[in-house]
């Protein structure tokens, strides 16, 4: 039997490979070997050849004045055709629109399984903080863009009161304390043109920026870009939805 330091064939060296990339999930990260063996939790020599590996094919990329890794051009190459099935190309212009005019971070988001996925993110060109980007993963339950998604199913068998306000709204909206200050999000669905949720609308910030005065001036922007969004975007992503 190879130990966990010797080369694997088949489907384990493919499943190694794969568990690395998605080290990398998130804003843009950069990780020395070690930091990056530590995450992936296998031995510095198991995560430096499957790192030279992802290297040579271009879905990662080597840093030549730190050896730090992050993301390549390959892979954005590659999923690019799935961005162009889902429409989320076509989202983008919307997207940076709203942020500009907003002056706040904008992010859209899909369910995955049990997940809001966040699948496109536009900055403003003024007024951008850190506070303003939200984690690339945040679970259906607990996060507004989740609310969002999952307020317009047809059956959600948990969170009913709570679902049941956001459907009469038209928003959802979370609080959660951070490091630094409390932060507030609000998010408002999007319906594809089978008028089925295809998607959530999110902002985020400091609560004491996005304070209620600023969320009823911002709302209907939200709502107007999302219906733009949804006559663009191909129908299908939420629609695959566990929600058990």
């Amino acid at each position: 039997m190879a130990t966990a330091d010797q080369p694997r064939s088949g489907s384990q060296a493919v499943e190694r490979a794969v568990h690395l990339l998605n080290c990398f999930e998130g804003d843009d990260p950069e990780f020395s070997i070690s930091e990056l063996a530590h995450l992936a939790g296998v031995p510095v020599s198991t995560a430096h050849r499957l790192a030279q590996a992802l290297v040579r094919g271009r879905l990662l990329e080597q840093d030549p004045g730190t050896d730090r890794y992050r993301i390549g051009a390959g892979l954005a190459t590659l999923a690019r055709p799935a961005l162009n099935r889902l429409g989320v190309d076509a989202a983008a212009p919307h997207l940076y629109a709203l942020a500009a005019g907003i002056r706040i971070t904008t992010s859209l988001s899909v369910a995955e399984e049990r997940e809001a996925v966040t699948v496109l993110q536009a900055r403003p060109p003024v007024r951008f903080c850190h506070h303003q980007l939200p984690q690339p993963r945040r679970p259906l339950r607990a996060s507004a863009a989740g609310h969002a998604l999952l307020a317009h199913l047809p059956a959600a068998p948990y969170l009913e009161t709570e679902l049941d306000l956001v459907r009469r709204k038209g928003f959802a909206i979370e609080e959660f304390d951070s490091a630094d200050d409390p932060i507030r999000s609000i998010a408002v669905p999007v319906f594809g043109a089978d008028k089925q949720v295809w998607g959530a609308l999110s902002v985020q910030a400091r609560s004491v920026r996005l304070n209620d005065e600023l969320v009823r001036e911002i709302l209907p922007a939200m709502r107007q870009i999302a219906a733009r969004i949804g006559g663009v975007v191909h129908t299908g992503p939420a629609a695959g939805i566990n929600s058990a």
